[in-house]
């Protein structure tokens, strides 16, 4: 038998948990899964300075080896960006990494499991995981709505990902009872796109509002997260009709090679990267460094309302 599961923090996150200082959470699938060495590594290391700038501390979170991290150093973020044979992981996936010794990256569940474990309360993400296309015969749909609901962490994404359903994305988030709230808008943001054309079921024009709402929540007790949907920046969006002909494109090819499951959501990223002849990836860098913002600035607002 083994012992029980132990956290490893870096110092600086470790001062600042002890100190009510705010932090913020960011998943390392992002690295491992999401682009090429080294702009994968540089592209981490400018969120988490990005989260610095805005006063708060980040915490990337990952298993190495089989110990759960809150907060990589940058010799450790560079060795990430380089590993090969990294699991993905989800809620499913956590525990067996750790008991098997392995190194794994952290998707949005996953993360939000740690975090909580840590006593982060808001975490920044890309895009969240949902329902997918077709789910009415595959049934693929993501964990992270389920630990959406469970988990008491504030999530800042551009909305779900654009490759999935978003209209059955948000119905099966009001069905678990989690709070969308569009940021600065009252149309729904779709990743690349800042529109979806969806309302959204709720709207927030600042950190101290957020802040607020999740103080009230937890009043009322028994509360699991929330979603922040934060548009990314006008100047890097990809309008959603130009996108939306690419995804059409990827799904096609997904589905005549025969791909599923965990496989879908990169397969479907690569072909889009190489359709929009690497805008995606620009956008998507553009939209988590805009959301590791945002997150900086609620965790600092629910500091110091919480102090």
């Amino acid at each position: 038998m083994t012992g029980s599961i132990t956290l490893q923090t870096t110092k600086e996150v470790a001062d600042a948990l002890g100190a009510g200082r705010p932090v913020v959470a960011l998943e390392s699938t992002i690295i491992t899964h999401g682009m090429p060495w080294p702009g994968n590594r540089d592209m981490a290391l400018e969120v988490e300075a990005a989260i610095r700038a805005e006063g708060a501390v980040p915490a990337t979170i990952a298993v190495i080896d089989g110990h759960l991290h809150a907060g990589l150093s940058e010799d450790a973020i560079t060795a990430l960006a380089q590993a090969s044979n990294v699991m993905k992981l989800s809620r499913a996936d956590l525990a067996f990494a750790i008991s098997e010794r392995r190194t794994g990256a952290t998707t949005v569940a996953a993360t939000m499991m740690a975090a909580h474990l840590a006593g982060i309360h808001v975490f920044a993400t890309g895009g969240i995981g949902g329902v997918h296309r077709g789910a009415e015969a595959s049934f693929d749909i993501s964990a992270d709505l389920d630990e959406l609901a469970r988990t008491p962490v504030i999530v800042v994404s551009a909305g779900a990902k654009a490759i999935l359903d978003i209209p059955k994305t948000l119905e099966a988030l009001e069905t678990r009872g989690v709070p969308v709230v569009a940021y600065g808008q009252d149309e729904m943001p779709a990743f690349w796109s800042r529109n979806s054309g969806l309302k959204a079921p709720l709207r927030l024009d600042d950190a101290q509002a957020i802040a607020r709402l999740e103080l009230t929540r937890r009043q009322l007790g028994g509360h699991g997260g929330m979603l922040i949907a934060n548009p990314v920046p006008a100047d890097d969006e990809i309008p959603s009709a130009e996108i939306n002909r690419h995804i059409e494109a990827a799904l096609a090819s997904a589905q005549a090679q025969g791909i599923g499951g965990k496989a879908v959501t990169p397969f479907l990223l690569g072909e889009i990267l190489s359709l929009t002849q690497g805008a995606s990836l620009k956008t998507n860098i553009a939209l988590v460094l805009n959301n590791a913002r945002l997150a900086a600035r609620i965790a600092v607002a629910l500091a110091a309302a919480s102090a």
